[in-house]
């Protein structure tokens, strides 16, 4: 999902600016050997780079809307210093510098300049958020660099968006494997492919940490639950993962196969056998890559419950203890309400639906009702389910860290109502914009000392986190273990790193009480 869309359209300019093209020639890059072929990346400085490598084949043909399957091998030295296409996404997210193409399926690795196979490094892995619509794994701001030169190795990768990468249709239930999750299906193939090749580039196999943001941090709650990506991780981090967000049913009425046929109709395409699974799969790319409506569409891309990738919610995941058992860091922004800006305006149903509404607007000590429904939204979709799974993980003995990011630039304080969705992304890649951005009519400032010192804080945070499960060795304030007694966060905002104990409770009970009661 995005941040306000004038930062994320200033930041997508950047990284069309950027991200496209190598920055070194090949003739003396280092070289990689795969049981694929041999891979010869780019060095610059501390850090070596291989770009564009395909982890599956082609999701083109009679492979859309199937499993991805293993990439074909390829004969001499394969040049990896250009990112590959991004996957196929309407132009509201699309950036357009960036080549597209439904060939997508390839990743990105970053690692310390002269990295040796044996060096056991530990390996982060990004999956990118765009409401599982839009985003690539190229886009500047998850430049893997830092984190490189901080002693791991960092790998970014694309995957199915839209109808290409979430659909389904009963003419497509026949093939072989799961049906409907091709995205997902997409990122336990690239830590497959993690697993089997990262050893060759220096990497432990064993010391994979995923983490991601929005669409991302959902992703990797997701596949925390899904038997079929267990032991391909040993530690996960979710960005704003929306932990008790719903799936959609794979049949029935209002289900994934009913937007689907309300789809192949719209295309003129009927029944339900393997003339229709043909027709579906030779429509033009442009076709299937139609727009949607906006984040409130209901026919929008979602995680579908397919029985075998998604079994079950988040929630149901982590309170039945079905969850991967690694170490877990969790939080979101003070400002996760950006997502929708109406709330502000209409505040008197967000409100009530939490409760009285003069307790409710009690219990915020806000003298304005749109204040409080944009802080009552933001706890509903981040605040809430964060506390919520991390108790889960408490309440089997297993360790949890939980963050809240509230750091805004002193540029834009005064007419901020806090940190944006997806505004903390720059701060834990250390990818902060060194020069003022500008995107129509608005300029985004470079970033300050003071935003330096908290992208260096929680930067640490997540590269201890990597390389021990313990984000308190970054020698930082320490980080607490969540326990539901102490119920404490670490918060990032003005006066920097520092813990809070029993962080918003009374709120956070408000909206637990009135999830349970349900509408």
């Amino acid at each position: 999902m995005p941040t306000s869309r004038p930062l994320i359209l200033a930041l997508a300019l950047a990284a069309a600016l950027t991200s496209v093209g190598s920055c070194a020639s090949a003739a003396d890059g280092p070289v990689v050997k795969l049981a694929q072929g041999q891979l010869q990346g780019a060095a610059a400085g501390d850090v070596e780079t291989f770009k564009g490598v395909p982890f599956a084949a082609p999701p083109v043909g009679e492979l859309r809307w199937r499993p991805p399957v293993a990439a074909p091998a390829w004969t001499g030295v394969r040049p990896a210093t250009d990112f590959g296409p991004i996957c196929m996404q309407p132009a509201m997210f699309r950036f357009a510098s960036m080549p597209m193409s439904e060939d997508c399926l390839t990743l990105n690795v970053w690692r310390p300049a002269g990295a040796k196979p044996g060096a056991r490094l530990p390996v982060m892995v990004w999956i990118y958020g765009g409401a599982f619509i839009g985003g690539a794994g190229s886009l500047s701001y998850y430049d893997g660099t830092k984190f490189a030169e901080g002693g791991v190795i960092l790998v970014t990768f694309n995957y199915r968006l839209g109808r290409f990468g979430f659909f389904a249709h009963p003419a497509l239930d026949g093939g072989p494997g799961p049906v409907g999750n091709y995205g997902l299906m997409d990122q336990i193939a690239a830590l497959k492919w993690v697993k089997a090749n990262i050893a060759s580039f220096g990497g432990d196999p064993a010391k994979v940490t995923i983490f991601g943001e929005s669409a991302g941090a959902i992703s990797v709650n997701f596949l925390m639950g899904s038997p079929a990506a267990r032991g391909l991780f040993r530690a996960a981090i979710a960005e704003s993962g929306f932990g008790r967000i719903k799936a959609f049913e794979l049949k029935g009425a209002r289900s994934a196969e009913q937007v689907g046929q309300l789809f192949a109709d719209a295309n003129g395409i009927k029944g339900e056998g393997a003339d229709a699974a043909a027709a579906l799969r030779a429509l033009p790319a442009d076709k299937v890559n139609a727009p949607y409506s906006g984040l409130s569409d209901p026919n929008a891309p979602s995680p579908i419950l397919d029985g075998q990738i998604v079994k079950e919610t988040i929630a149901e995941a982590f309170a039945a203890g079905r969850e991967a058992h690694v170490p877990y860091l969790e939080g979101g922004n003070s400002y996760e309400a950006s997502l929708f800006p109406d709330v502000g305006k209409y505040p008197d149903p967000v409100i009530a639906r939490a409760g009285d509404p003069l307790k409710v607007e009690a219990l915020y000590g806000k003298a304005e009702p749109a204040e409080v429904a944009r802080e009552l939204t933001t706890d509903t979709m981040i605040t809430e389910p964060d506390r919520f799974l991390a108790r889960q993980m408490a309440g089997q003995g297993l360790p949890a860290f939980v963050y809240h990011f509230a750091y805004v630039t002193a540029a834009q304080r005064a007419a901020s109502f806090g940190a944006a969705h997806g505004s903390e992304i720059g701060y834990v890649f250390s990818t902060l914009p060194k020069e003022p951005i500008s995107f129509g009519t608005r300029t985004f400032p470079a970033a300050t000392l003071d935003d330096w010192k908290v992208s260096e804080a929680m930067h640490a945070y997540w590269l201890a986190f990597a390389k021990t499960g313990d984000p308190g060795a970054a020698g930082g304030p320490r980080w607490p273990r969540y326990e539901a007694a102490a119920d404490d966060q670490m918060a990032f905002d003005q006066t920097g790193p520092h813990v809070i104990t029993a962080f918003e409770k009374d709120r956070l009970d408000l909206i637990e009480a009135a999830l349970r009661k349900g509408p």
